[in-house]
């Protein structure tokens, strides 16, 4: 199931109430500040810690089961996707990955592939990433701007199975252009990181 996508950027607290705007909560803030990385999260709100240099590695915003984390980066940069899936298919999808020649990172509790297209896959085992397995609110399709031809295809032979959620267009540069969100009351605006929202109520 497609539930996540992760962005850098320069504009980490926009992003933030982008979200919260449109009913999603904070689960949690981790920042570098004075040399480590620490937690901030709610009910500390971005008033408590402004004036702090706070460089955030990740904020996570959760409704239903759509989990969107973004991070500080100097540049607005798409960095990968997220499926829940089981252990078993997390490890047929990992051989998958490694009979295309894709570089695979296994890890506890989920692995990363790395696409030629310029953008990672995240495998998650664990439902604990979202408040809850909602079918009524959910990331219904991620339609992704990308350099070069056959992601889907690509993607079906990685899982295995069409994946008809996710579609491309070329272009010049590597990104989420629209996202439906099903369950998400508003529609047609766009967020700080150029992902225009559509909803699918």
């Amino acid at each position: 199931m497609l539930f996540h996508y992760h962005f850098w950027t320069p504009y980490v607290e926009e992003t933030e109430k982008f979200y919260v705007n449109k009913g999603f909560r904070i689960s949690q803030r981790i920042g570098k500040y004075e040399g480590d990385f620490q937690p901030f999260n709610p009910p500390l709100a971005w008033d408590d810690f402004r004036e702090k240099k706070i460089i955030f590695r990740i904020v996570e915003a959760r409704k239903g089961s759509i989990n969107i984390t973004f991070g500080h980066g100097k540049k607005i940069m798409f960095d990968h996707i997220g499926f829940l899936v089981s252990e078993n298919e997390q490890n047929h999808i990992c051989k998958n990955a490694e009979k295309m020649a894709w570089e695979v990172k296994r890890g506890e509790r989920r692995s990363f592939i790395a696409t030629p297209y310029n953008f990672r896959v995240e495998l998650q085992i664990n439902t604990d990433s979202v408040d809850y397995l909602a079918d009524n609110i959910k990331i219904k399709e991620l339609k992704l701007e990308t350099r070069m031809k056959g992601l889907e295809n690509d993607l079906s032979n990685l899982f295995g199975k069409p994946v008809e959620n996710i579609i491309s267009e070329i272009g010049h540069t590597v990104t989420i252009k629209e996202a439906v969100l099903e369950g998400i009351l508003s529609s047609n605006i766009v967020d700080p990181n150029g992902v225009r929202i559509l909803n699918n109520i």
